[in-house]
């Protein structure tokens, strides 16, 4: 993989950076962690060589000052919504948060569900995670949030939320994705704690978009294209402009909060320590670019990508046409098409000689493979086969799995578990060759191979299962569909 970002230099800037910001603050600082603090897929797709797990990391390194605030949106509870990258509803992700936090060694402090209003959802969450033994508190909706800062900052407004009892100088607060409130818990319990004599102060570790790229650098644009559901929009800093004279990218959504940040600090010190939305923040991505023609052209890619999300997602009633519009305004906007992703031409060629379902793959060295559905193998599974014989150097027509163990797999999934598809999926395909690989010195070869997968990228002109689109995740590969649902065996 050929890498445009530098990790180290990050983990080392990144984490003095916070340090510094934690010493600027007196009894207690509430930093938002933007995004995701592991499994950060976006960003290590935009920015090649940076790891998923790099802020997790980070974290680590201050684990006995730390505790963690998992936030979760009462209305995204109510709609079901899923973690895209990882095809799981946001309330089952919190626990999943919940879960490596504690296991990497760190303290989960409780769960906050905001937005609440009342919404029977959000209560039987409650009573579900409380019955775990997790504490759980309500944020409430407030009225002309974030405008009405009158009435946000007062009893009746951060006032009427539940208080969250923290005991350490260092308070995370994540969430499973954007929108879920993050900022207003922060704000919140600064309201709080100030009623009790504790001076707390608050800083924002969001990685997207980055402040000291220009507003429509393509990784900054694929930000936009992530939250097009959001209907996040970036733009310059009007702050950071008029108190420094200088350009800062920022978003919506934390311009139109500053002026009740500048409000709650007024209130509890008589003044702000922010002149900008921009100083809010501690992000140091900007500065671990190593190679910028890379990161543009990987970002360019990923807005091609969550295109096609977006069109799969409309299919299944999950999104609106203006997803997908504000999608295809970015595309235009970079002078990209589909036809800029080279495994999505590809598959659409083969199928229209073909006439079936076919799939692509683009290998990181710029290989493509082909492949096609067939009675056997779904196109997925047989382009996984088709690709990691191609590395092994194994030939063509060499058939890895023998027909006498595809035809009781068959059996099982057709008789005896009462399914409709026949044919292998990309797990089924790699636990046969898995077993293959004990007598077959080809199918250990093609194993072997696996890891060289990552950084690929495939296109399937069919919306592909959950279980085959699960597997080229934990691959590592970038996958995209067209919208179209292949028909259905018949029983």
């Amino acid at each position: 993989m050929k890498y445009g970002f530098d990790n180290d230099k990050y983990l080392e800037i990144q984490s003095e950076n916070i340090k510094k910001r934690i010493a600027q603050f007196g009894d207690k600082l509430y930093m938002e962690f933007g995004g995701k603090l592991f499994d950060d897929y976006h960003a290590s797709r935009v920015l090649p060589g940076f790891q998923p797990d790099s802020k997790m990391k980070m974290l680590l390194r201050m684990k006995d000052d730390a505790e963690i605030i998992i936030v979760i949106s009462a209305v995204d509870i109510e709609k079901n919504k899923i973690r895209s990258d990882l095809g799981i509803t946001y309330d089952v992700d919190v626990l999943r948060l919940r879960d490596e936090f504690i296991d990497a060694g760190l303290s989960v402090n409780s769960v906050v569900i905001t937005h609440y209003n009342g919404q029977s959802s959000a209560e039987a969450y409650r009573k579900r995670l409380e019955m775990m033994g997790i504490k759980v508190y309500y944020h409430y909706t407030i009225e002309g949030y974030p405008n009405n800062v009158s009435l946000i900052d007062s009893d009746e407004g951060f006032g009427k939320n539940d208080y969250v009892e923290t005991t350490k100088p260092l308070v995370v607060v994540t969430a499973p994705g954007p929108g879920s409130g993050k900022m207003a818990v922060c704000l919140s319990q600064l309201y709080q704690e100030n009623k009790r004599g504790v001076k707390a102060g608050y800083a924002k570790f969001e990685t997207f978009p980055i402040w000291n790229l220009p507003l429509t650098h393509p990784v900054n644009l694929a930000y936009e294209a992530a939250t097009a559901d959001l209907e996040d929009v970036n733009m310059i800093d009007p702050f950071h402009l008029e108190a420094y004279g200088t350009t800062a990218v920022n978003y919506n959504r934390d311009v139109e909060i500053f002026p009740v940040m500048n409000a709650l600090f007024d209130d509890i010190y008589g003044d702000t320590p922010y002149k900008s939305p921009t100083d809010m923040g501690v992000n140091m991505i900007g500065f671990c670019i190593s190679d910028d023609d890379i990161c543009r052209e990987a970002s360019k890619q990923e807005i091609i990508r969550r295109y096609y999300t977006a069109l799969c997602s409309f299919a299944d009633g999950k999104a609106t046409e203006a997803e997908i519009n504000k999608i295809a305004l970015l595309m235009k906007r970079m002078k990209i098409t589909t036809a800029d992703r080279l495994c999505t031409v590809a598959a659409k060629d083969r199928q229209e000689k073909s006439h079936v379902p076919t799939a692509a793959m683009e290998l990181e060295d710029g290989t493509i493979i082909t492949a096609e559905t067939s009675p056997l193998l779904g196109p997925s599974a047989a382009l996984l086969l088709n690709a990691l014989k191609h590395l092994a150097g194994i030939a063509h027509n060499v058939k890895l799995i023998p027909q006498t163990m595809i035809s009781p797999i068959q059996t099982t999934k057709v008789t005896y578990l009462h399914g409709r598809n026949p044919r292998l999926h990309t797990d089924e395909v790699l636990v046969a060759i898995s077993m293959m690989s004990l007598i077959d010195e080809n199918c250990k070869l093609a194993l072997e191979q696996l890891p060289n997968l990552a950084g690929a990228q495939v296109h399937s002109t069919v919306i592909l299962s959950e279980v085959d689109r699960k597997t080229f995740a934990k691959l590592g590969i970038g996958l995209t569909c067209d919208p179209v649902r292949s028909h259905r065996p018949a029983k």
